[in-house]
């Protein structure tokens, strides 16, 4: 299930966390005398909407609204009666339906006489939602803000790559001679137990890329690459049961902490959490490796 169980933990990830990171989206408002923030959510680009909120889709679309002056505002395409939930595990009172969510930000801004807002990443807005504040009364700008993960986001990551690191270890070093489907489902049960609210896990005996599960025995040089999300975090990590040692030959590199949680990129960019690839050859069989990194003022660290 796509988002198992969502929940809040207070002691985890405080509400400090989330008025911090408000406060200094409303000082870059302030900066550029815009009265008003608006986020893009739904399931797939959830990490922004995510880290000023906590509010993560099980499915649909939002657009969250971050006012200078006042609450944020949730246009929410979701059922009311789901409501009640999400305010249970966001920072999030003012919960409003919203079936056409741009048109409701253009009401918005009516009443509140707003003629200019800025929009985080105007330029990846689904296009339908783009066209329709293109045609409203509103000019709407394109807003970036410091990509930097804080504290409490690096202190999230490394909890989520810690359980998919160690699970996995545990996992694979008695997985030669497992059925794919069983070895799947024995990952699919730990890290679900363990509070993961979502999960991929695909597999190769070093004949392929890594891929879902196909009905094989597992080998002794079969490699798994696992994608985990804890809190809206998400982590990958990649491991061989090869006792080989591995000889590189060609490396991956993913942002996971833009606006989408897999964005694929040529370089270690600064300020990121990436997930770092590679794949080893040894007798025309493939291995693969990989881990989770924080890419910052100091280079290079795992996680």
């Amino acid at each position: 299930m796509k988002r198992g169980w969502i929940t809040w933990d207070r002691t985890e990830l405080p509400r400090e966390a989330f008025e911090t990171r408000l406060a200094s989206a409303r000082k870059h408002l302030g900066e550029r005398d815009l009265p008003l923030l608006v986020v893009y959510t739904d399931i797939w680009k959830s990490n922004q909407g995510r880290h000023f909120s906590n509010y993560m889709p099980y499915w649909n679309r939002a657009l969250l609204l971050i006012p200078r002056e006042e609450s944020p505002v949730l246009l929410c395409a979701l059922s009311p009666r789901v409501y009640p939930w999400i305010k249970s595990v966001t920072v999030l009172n003012d919960i409003r339906p919203s079936p056409n969510p741009a048109q409701g930000l253009l009401e918005i801004c009516s009443e509140k006489g707003w003629e200019k807002i800025g929009v985080l990443g105007l330029g990846q807005v689904p296009y339908d939602l783009h066209q329709q504040m293109r045609a409203g009364a509103v000019e709407a700008v394109d807003v970036s803000l410091p990509a930097e993960p804080d504290e409490w986001e690096l202190s999230m990551y490394r909890h989520a790559a810690a359980l998919a690191r160690t699970g996995l270890e545990e996992e694979l070093a008695v997985g030669v001679g497992v059925l794919d489907h069983e070895f799947t489902g024995r990952l699919e049960r730990r890290f679900r137990r363990a509070g993961a609210e979502d999960l991929v896990v695909l597999l190769t005996n070093g004949q392929t890329a890594p891929r879902p599960a196909a009905g094989e025995t597992l080998g002794e040089d079969f490699s798994v690459s696992l994608a985990l999300e804890y809190r809206g975090h998400w982590v990958k990590v990649a491991r061989s049961a090869s006792t080989r040692d591995p000889v590189p030959v060609r490396l991956h590199v993913e942002n996971l902490s833009g606006p989408y949680p897999y964005e694929p990129s040529d370089r270690l960019e600064t300020q990121s959490i990436l997930a770092v690839r590679f794949e080893s050859q040894t007798e025309r069989v493939r291995r693969f490796h990989g881990d989770t990194y924080w890419s910052g003022s100091e280079g290079l660290k795992l996680l």
